[in-house]
């Protein structure tokens, strides 16, 4: 078993480009199954349905939400996946299990018109200002993760051609289009960060903090969380909004899903139809308010 692990942490290294920490989260994951094999006397390469199942019910049982037993059980798939792909067994035991079902989140998203506000209040007084902005425009113009914005190098700007080269999961590199508006924030950053000298190793970062390092998605994190505050919207934020807006925008624009897909980074098609649902829940709000039918209806209520 031990020999079977370590290629299968390789596999997922090596193979599938998972993360450090990606890979400490599916080894975590995958050893709550193997204890609990343990316990409960199950040959862990031939285990039943049931085993899957009574498994989940244990996590249930101690509280873990319906996301965690999600993820947990995912990654012990993923384990069986590798065994059965690898003909370490016959077949795959969790083909048939059922995995918990999670209520559809909408996330919350940003206007253009609120996008704008958060920008006005950054303070562009200070270098940090033009890098914050920066940051503001690239992830609502390229729809980034943040720890693909932290990441993104200058060798990945391609700003004449109006493209940037993002790194995202599993070492899997896109192109995409950047807006005039956001190049035009990021030439106003450089202005200023060609006065900083970064530290060794760090020098090809775009945005750099003020230790004259690569930036870190906590520092991101609390920017954005203040430039909201003072620009007085009751919104839950976080960078993570403007990859969603990017979206959002995309699709009430007319872009086709695929293409979102594609910009996006996603893997499946049905990561980026949540974004359908986005799109179909301010539709039918846009029908409540104006359709004739419901504004006379409201008036009969006496609503209107």
């Amino acid at each position: 078993m031990d020999v079977l692990l370590r290629r299968y942490y390789q596999y997922l290294k090596l193979e599938k480009g998972f993360s450090e920490n990606t890979l400490d989260a599916y080894e975590r994951d995958l050893r709550k199954f193997l204890i609990y094999t343990f316990d409960e006397g199950i040959d862990v390469l031939a285990p039943r349905l049931e085993d899957f199942q009574s498994f989940a019910a244990r996590l249930d049982d101690i509280g873990i939400s319906a996301a965690s037993r999600k993820r947990i059980l995912v990654g012990i798939h993923s384990f069986y996946s590798f065994l059965y792909m690898t003909d370490r067994i016959e077949a795959d035991p969790m083909a048939l299990f059922e995995f918990p079902s999670l209520p559809q989140h909408l996330p919350d998203v940003l206007s253009v018109e609120e996008i704008d506000r958060i920008e006005a209040a950054i303070d562009v007084s200070t270098p940090e200002g033009h890098r914050n902005r920066a940051i503001v425009e690239v992830l609502f113009s390229c729809g980034l993760r943040v720890s693909e914005l932290c990441n993104l190098r200058m060798e990945d700007l391609y700003l004449e051609e109006g493209f940037i080269r993002v790194n995202g999961k599993g070492s899997k590199q896109r192109l995409v289009p950047i807006s005039s508006r956001a190049v035009h924030e990021l030439q106003l950053w450089f202005s200023q960060r060609m006065h900083i000298t970064p530290k060794r190793g760090e020098e090809d970062f775009v945005f750099l903090s003020a230790r004259a390092k690569r930036m870190s998605r906590i520092t991101v994190f609390r920017f954005i969380k203040t430039a909201v505050e003072e620009a007085g919207i009751d919104k839950t934020v976080s960078p993570h909004t403007f990859r969603h807006s990017f979206a959002t925008t995309l699709l009430e624009g007319g872009a086709n899903l695929r293409a979102i897909q594609a910009m996006l980074g996603h893997e499946s098609i049905g990561t980026t139809e949540i974004y359908l649902h986005t799109d179909t829940s301010r539709l039918r709000q846009e029908i409540l308010e104006h359709h004739p039918r419901e504004i006379k209806y409201r008036e009969a209520k006496g609503e209107a």
